[in-house]
C-alpha cells in the first residue's frame, strides 16, 4: 500500500518547468523583442508555467556563430538567427540572401509561400526546430558617398557580416574586398573609418544608430533580410506534445505578425531617414549590377555553399512569378 501511494504521488507531482535560454541580436525595446516577450508570456500562461523563455537581447551572447556554438554545448537552447547565420545549421536556409534576387516584396511573398516549409523541414533534419521565417526588410547600400554605379563602390570600405559567405562572395565577384566584422563592431567601424559603407534596412540602420554615420542610401533593394527563431530539437523534445504544439502555434503567430509589423516599420523608417537628411540616390540600370547575381551564383554553386537543387527551386518560382503566375 505504501508503494502504491508513493507511485500515485509521483504521478500527480507537477512536471518541472523547462526554461529555454534564447539569444538574439535584436536590441531590447524593439518590436522583435516586445513580440517575443509577449509570446513567451502567452506560452507560460497556456502551459501553466511548464514552459518559460529567458531572452538575452542586444547581441550579448555574440554573433550567430557564437550563439549556435553555445546552443550545441548546452549553454543556450536557441536563438533568433539571421538567414546567413542559418547556413551554419543548414546551408540551403540562406538561399533567399542572394543579391538582387528579388525585385519586390510581392515576389518575396510568392516565393516564400512555396519555399518556407522546405527550409523549416531542412532545419529540423539538422536538429533544430524553427517556427517560421520573419523578414527584416530589404537591405540597401548606405555610405558617405553616393553610390549609383559599380565604379562608385570600388574605392569604398564595405562592411559584410562576419561569416556571411554570400555577401562576401558577391562583393569579391566585382573586385571589391569587403571588411568582415561582427554586428556589434559596425558602429565603431563607421566612427573610426575602418568601414564607410554598410548594407542595412532602414529600421536596422536606425535601431543600431548606423544612420548617424552615413549620408546616402542607394534606393534599390540589395539583399533580402530575414531570420527565424530556432531551438535545439534536443531541448524542444523535452516538452510534452501538447506543450510543443503551444510553442509552435504561439511563436509561429509571433513571426507572422512580425512580418506585417516589419513592413509597416520600414515605411516609417525610410521617412525618418529622409527627414534627417539622408540622400536617396537611384541606381543606374544597365551598369552590370545584375551581372553580380550570375557571377555570385556561379561561384557559390561551385563552392557548394547551397545545393543546386534548392537554387533551381528558387529560380523556378521567381520565373513563374515574373511570367505572370503571381499577378
Amino acid at each position: 500500500m505504501a508503494l502504491l501511494c508513493l507511485l500515485l504521488s509521483l504521478l500527480s507531482f507537477p512536471a518541472a518547468a523547462v526554461t529555454f535560454k534564447i539569444a538574439t541580436a535584436a536590441p531590447d525595446g524593439t518590436s522583435w523583442m516586445e513580440a517575443f516577450r509577449k509570446g513567451a508570456d502567452e506560452i507560460k500562461q497556456r502551459t501553466a508555467g511548464r514552459v518559460e523563455f529567458r531572452f538575452y537581447p542586444g547581441g550579448v551572447m555574440g554573433n550567430d556563430k557564437s550563439v549556435l556554438r553555445k546552443i550545441r554545448i548546452g549553454q543556450l537552447h536557441g536563438g533568433a538567427i539571421t538567414g546567413g547565420g542559418l547556413a551554419e545549421i543548414y546551408p540551403d536556409a540562406q538561399i533567399y540572401s542572394l543579391p538582387f534576387i528579388f525585385n519586390s516584396l510581392a515576389e518575396v511573398d510568392y516565393v516564400r509561400t512555396r519555399m518556407d516549409p522546405l527550409l523549416m523541414q531542412g532545419l529540423e533534419k539538422q536538429g533544430f526546430v524553427g517556427f517560421g521565417i520573419s523578414e527584416g526588410g530589404f537591405a540597401y547600400l548606405m555610405s558617405n558617398q553616393p553610390v549609383e554605379k559599380l565604379d562608385d563602390l570600388k574605392p569604398l570600405k564595405v562592411w559584410v557580416p562576419e561569416g556571411d559567405v554570400i555577401s562576401y562572395t558577391a562583393f569579391q565577384s566585382v573586385g571589391i574586398h569587403p571588411v568582415s566584422l561582427p554586428l556589434t563592431d559596425v558602429l565603431t567601424g563607421l566612427q573610426t573609418g575602418l568601414i564607410d559603407t554598410v548594407a542595412a534596412s532602414a529600421v536596422g540602420a536606425i535601431a543600431l544608430q548606423w544612420h548617424t554615420r552615413v549620408k546616402y542610401l542607394t534606393d534599390t533593394p540589395l539583399i533580402y533580410i530575414y531570420g527565424t527563431l530556432v531551438v535545439s530539437a534536443k531541448a524542444f523534445n523535452q516538452l510534452q506534445p501538447p506543450d510543443q504544439a503551444v510553442v509552435r502555434e504561439v511563436f509561429g503567430k509571433v513571426l507572422a505578425q512580425l512580418n506585417v509589423q516589419s513592413r509597416e516599420d520600414e515605411v516609417r523608417a525610410r521617412e525618418v531617414l529622409q527627414q534627417q537628411g539622408i540622400g536617396f540616390v537611384p541606381l543606374k540600370q544597365g551598369d552590370g549590377w545584375h551581372d553580380v547575381v550570375d557571377e555570385t551564383t556561379r561561384r557559390l554553386t561551385e563552392k557548394q555553399v547551397f545545393s543546386a537543387g534548392m537554387l533551381g527551386v528558387l529560380q523556378k518560382h521567381i520565373n513563374d512569378y515574373r511570367a505572370g503566375a503571381g499577378k
